[in-house]
């Protein structure tokens, strides 16, 4: 059974636009940075418009071995749905990602061995395009900073990023949303936000999920 929550956050999603969803403009650019890259200057390379999601020159390969820990704060408190990646193809493709949230004292991989992350990620093998990969929305909802340990290459050697970007909200953003959202609903005063949607679609075809 769906949960309701994440039912009304994919609603507000698609009633507000795509135009707050991709969380660029609130990553701290600046201070992106990774460990255990061959160029560590490359880690702000893989921080793109979405525009450029899909670019391939230039991303970011790793050091002496296939780990790679990437580092991205935020300028503000965010709520994150989901991670956008790109990954390098073949034996360059890490299969493991695992994400620590609000983990800003994570300086090296023993630290990150020790530390539970809120999230483990399978990675797909294959993928030439960028992939789309969901979080726990209630694990996600004020963050300040994310640690993503890529690991585990399909050559075992290299793990090669294009491309990392996130989906979701900020605080402010969040409350003008709740203020369009407070529709009023005639006769049905306690009737969910879902069903009165999909009262005024009149039986049409909604991207709601």
């Amino acid at each position: 059974m769906a949960d309701n929550s994440e039912s009304t956050n994919s609603l507000a999603s698609n009633l507000i636009g795509t135009d707050i969803a991709n969380l660029y403009g609130f990553i701290d650019k600046d201070n992106v940075h990774g460990l255990n890259l061959a160029v560590p200057e490359d880690a702000k390379a893989l921080i793109k418009p979405w525009d450029e999601r899909d670019s391939t020159e230039r991303y970011a390969d790793s050091g002496v071995d296939d780990q790679i820990i990437l580092h991205v704060p935020f300028t503000q408190n965010v709520r994150l749905k989901s991670i956008l990646l790109k990954l390098g193809r073949g034996e360059s493709t890490p299969r493991h990602l695992r994400i620590y949230a609000n983990y800003p004292t994570i300086v090296d991989f023993a630290d990150a061995e020790t530390t539970t992350p809120q999230l483990n990620i399978s990675l797909l093998e294959g993928e030439t395009g960028v992939v789309e990969y969901p979080f726990r929305v209630a694990a996600f909802t004020s963050i300040t900073s994310l640690s993503l340990f890529f690991s585990d290459s399909v050559g075992g050697d290299v793990s090669r990023i294009y491309y990392v970007g996130f989906k979701g909200d900020a605080k402010s953003a969040q409350r003008e949303a709740s203020s369009k959202l407070e529709v009023p609903a005639a006769n049905a005063a306690d009737a969910p936000l879902v069903d009165r949607v999909s009262e005024r679609a009149g039986g049409q075809q909604t991207t709601a999920r």
